[in-house]
């Protein structure tokens, strides 16, 4: 299982297409949303020195962010190695 934190904030329609096309995958992910607006959120996204929602971190790596496509998250869970 891949474990991915999705960094959000609140009427965002990027945030809201990111959601979809992870909901969407066949890859067995696991994703926990963090709204920007948290201090937890504020941390990572300082952290990961996210410009713009959505930002999608796994491990300690910003891999994604602004927006998303399919195809990006196909490339980057690709090269993430399956254990």
């Amino acid at each position: 299982m891949i474990t991915l934190t999705l960094l959000t904030q609140a009427d965002c329609t990027w945030c809201e297409r990111a959601k979809k096309l992870l909901a969407e995958t066949d890859e067995d992910v696991e994703v926990t949303e963090v709204s920007l607006d948290t201090d937890e959120g504020r941390e990572l996204a300082a952290r990961h020195r996210l410009l713009f929602a959505p930002g999608l971190v796994h491990g300690d790596r910003l891999i994604a962010y602004g927006r998303i496509s399919k195809r990006a998250i196909r490339r980057e869970l690709d090269r993430i190695p399956k254990s």
